[in-house]
């Protein structure tokens, strides 16, 4: 397959080198990786830079792959700076955080200035309270939620006594009626936009919905008293006309009184 002389030279050279080949599995020879130049060029491919924030420097070991995205967080615990809020200079020009570090010839030994974003740092804080109020909007709605239905539960009770002919005081009328009120008070004082601006509204219309029901339910019960008190009050009345119809007249029952002044004799008085 091969001629003698070529044999030959790949005997002789892997002779010669053998230490440089390893057998891999499955029969195949391949040259051996070299850990001294992967070392050298590890220690190569990193580098030191020098950071100054202020007035103090900060000596930085990093890839020179990495990008300046990366080195504002390895800044971040030594400055205390967050990430969004840093700004790298590099030869008096700020350098974008998706850019790399040797393709824009940073090498060992490199100089950077730090400086604070003024606007990205007001935009995070902006953000992280808008999120915080979201938060507060959405943990408030859900026991709001949580009170509703508990108060429906009582309304709902109330109106089935109601439909079965029960009784259903004043009071508890109010109370719910007051619950409810409190309730609505509540959901007026807060805000919030999509999904929370909708979960609000269907409490709104959920309170709005059963304080009409109380309302219904109190003139109910105050028709049914009125009617409760004109039935009584016929009753009494007629009970008086029977009572005048059966005793009579008292005038014409009253016995005749004399005059104890009047003075029945039989002794007729005789004139000459």
């Amino acid at each position: 397959m091969f001629s003698s002389s070529r044999r030959g030279d790949i005997v002789g050279h892997c002779n010669t080198d053998m230490s440089e080949w390893e057998l891999r599995p499955g029969g195949m020879v391949v040259q051996k990786r070299n850990s001294d130049a992967n070392q050298n060029f590890t220690s190569k491919s990193t580098i030191k830079v020098r950071v100054k924030y202020g007035s103090s420097y900060h000596q930085i070991q990093i890839s020179s792959h990495a990008s300046f995205g990366e080195l504002k967080k390895m800044l971040t615990e030594p400055t205390g700076l967050h990430v969004q809020d840093q700004k790298l200079i590099y030869k008096n020009k700020e350098r974008d955080s998706k850019s790399y570090l040797d393709v824009e010839r940073v090498k060992d030994g490199s100089k950077l200035v730090l400086l604070v974003d003024i606007e990205s740092r007001e935009r995070r804080i902006l953000e992280k309270l808008r999120i915080i109020k979201k938060e507060k909007t959405s943990k408030s709605l859900t026991e709001i939620k949580l009170e509703v239905d508990k108060l429906c539960k009582k309304v709902a009770a109330l109106e089935a006594d109601a439909s079965r002919g029960g009784i259903i005081t004043e009071l508890d009328v109010e109370t719910l009626t007051e619950n409810l009120m409190r309730t609505l008070i509540a959901l007026d004082e807060i805000y919030g936009d999509g999904e929370l601006k909708l979960q609000r509204r269907e409490q709104v219309g959920r309170v709005q919905k059963h304080i009409e029901t109380l309302d219904m339910l109190r003139m109910t019960r105050q028709k049914s008293i009125t009617l409760k008190r004109d039935e009584n009050m016929k009753k009494v009345q007629y009970g008086d006309e029977f009572e005048k119809k059966r005793q009579g007249n008292p005038k014409q029952q009253q016995p005749m009184q004399h005059s104890d002044s009047v003075v029945v004799t039989t002794k007729w008085e005789t004139f000459d």
